[in-house]
């Protein structure tokens, strides 16, 4: 079975894109403690890389590096949901696959520090 909407092109096709990726992070800032929280703390670093980036390359890593956390916790969180819509029951590989997610959650926000550290620190 196919999807009705894959047909779709040209500015329709953009169209219905952007509103499931608006409905996405609707969805996600609704259901995802872990996502609002990372909201929460973009709204506070972004504002701040522009104040203490030296240059326009630092600024841009600064606010690369807090979007990139936010980038993987959806996936991580598109990831979790897809393992529970198949089975709610103890499974290693659901497990693996969510401790994955999670491992790559917490790389970005190591990535986040190193490079904030960097910049800021010299």
């Amino acid at each position: 079975m196919e999807s009705p909407y894959k047909g779709k092109t040209g500015l329709r096709r953009l169209i219905n894109a952007f509103g499931y990726s608006v409905d996405g992070i609707k969805a996600a800032y609704r259901n995802e403690d872990a996502f609002r929280q990372e909201v929460t703390l973009a709204v506070i670093l972004i504002p701040l890389a522009l104040y203490l980036g030296h240059d326009a390359i630092a600024k841009a890593l600064m606010i690369g590096s807090v979007l990139l956390v936010i980038i993987v916790e959806l996936l991580n969180s598109a990831i979790e949901a897809t393992v529970d819509r198949i089975s709610l029951e103890n499974h290693q590989l659901a497990k693996r696959a969510k401790d994955i997610g999670s491992a790559a959650v917490l790389l970005a926000l190591i990535n986040l520090l190193v490079v904030w550290a960097l910049l800021i620190l010299g």
